[in-house]
């Protein structure tokens, strides 16, 4: 996604989790927290460029059925925003 946005993978780290950490302690075995990771996924669901094909090895969460209907933005997750 950084590649497709033209971001660092630093930048996209911090807009999904608030720290520009997570994918180099992740390429280190270093790991992160459950909850980290929950944010980080539900992050790039809510922000994931139309354009690009989700990874197919990482299943993409679903909507719960009251949210459906509610933006990412609605949902107070942090969206981006082209510049």
């Amino acid at each position: 996604m950084a590649r497709h946005i033209a971001r660092s993978e630093a930048t996209v780290s911090t807009w999904c989790v608030g720290h520009a950490r997570l994918f180099k302690r992740l390429r280190e075995n270093q790991g992160c927290t459950i909850k980290t990771a929950n944010r980080a996924l539900h992050w790039f669901h809510a922000n994931w460029p139309e354009d690009l094909e989700w990874p197919s090895d990482i299943p993409r969460p679903k909507k719960p059925k009251k949210e459906a209907n509610q933006t990412a933005q609605d949902l107070g997750y942090d969206v981006v925003r082209e510049v």
